[in-house]
């Protein structure tokens, strides 16, 4: 019961007398309002959860998550031509591809999945945010890497095809890292860095009063 309907129904259908023999009589179908009057007699009125608390509640139960699956984040970018987005990702990144389309492209973006969509005329305009001295560009995409990672991909980039060169930023903070950005050949900003001490990656601290 708990595998087809979850403790509570399963609970008011033990009420009922189960599936095999309901006391309330009758074939499966009469057994559901029985369910409910069974529900109703063991808790009473039972408010009704608004979808979003419902969804609280299915995030937090173990009987939700996957239990072999490792998280990994998809993020799908906008590029004005595919062609040359391969070459970018898959060549001078060297990226591991994954699926592809005429119109789009997976790729293994350190574990994660990044796909490239084809929009013809796409022509992002990038605003800038100063962070420790930096103008970021805004919005970007990134990822945190291991010194090694790190190194070996910056050592795959033109000098002069950065935005922001591979630097220290927070030196001496909890937030230490080295990091650096640089433009897709349809102007995606990415964002690359390696934590001196990965766990303070999630530190919680005032940056602007340190």
């Amino acid at each position: 019961f708990f595998f087809l309907f979850g403790p509570m129904e399963a609970m008011a259908l033990a009420g009922c007398g189960g599936l095999s023999r309901p006391r309330c009589g009758g074939p499966l179908p009469l057994v559901v309002p029985c369910l409910f009057r069974g529900l109703r007699s063991r808790l009473g009125r039972i408010p009704r959860l608004p979808r979003s608390a419902s969804l609280r509640w299915c995030v937090s139960s173990a009987s939700c998550k996957p239990s072999d699956v490792s998280t990994r984040f998809h993020v799908a970018i906008p590029v004005s031509d595919l062609s040359v987005a391969r070459e970018f990702y898959g060549g001078t990144l060297g990226l591991k591809e994954g699926r592809r389309s005429a119109s789009w492209q997976d790729y293994d973006f350190f574990g994660h999945q990044l796909v490239c969509h084809e929009v013809p005329g796409y022509n992002p305009e990038a605003s800038r945010s100063a962070v420790d001295g930096d103008p970021v560009p805004v919005p970007h995409i990134g990822l945190c890497l291991s010194r090694e990672d790190f190194g070996t991909l910056t050592s795959r980039i033109d000098a002069d095809a950065w935005e922001v060169a591979p630097h220290l930023r927070f030196a001496g903070q909890k937030g230490e890292q080295m990091c650096c950005f640089l433009f897709d050949p349809s102007g995606n900003a990415l964002e690359f860095k390696s934590m001196t001490d990965d766990a303070m990656l999630f530190a919680r601290y005032d940056v602007d009063n340190v």
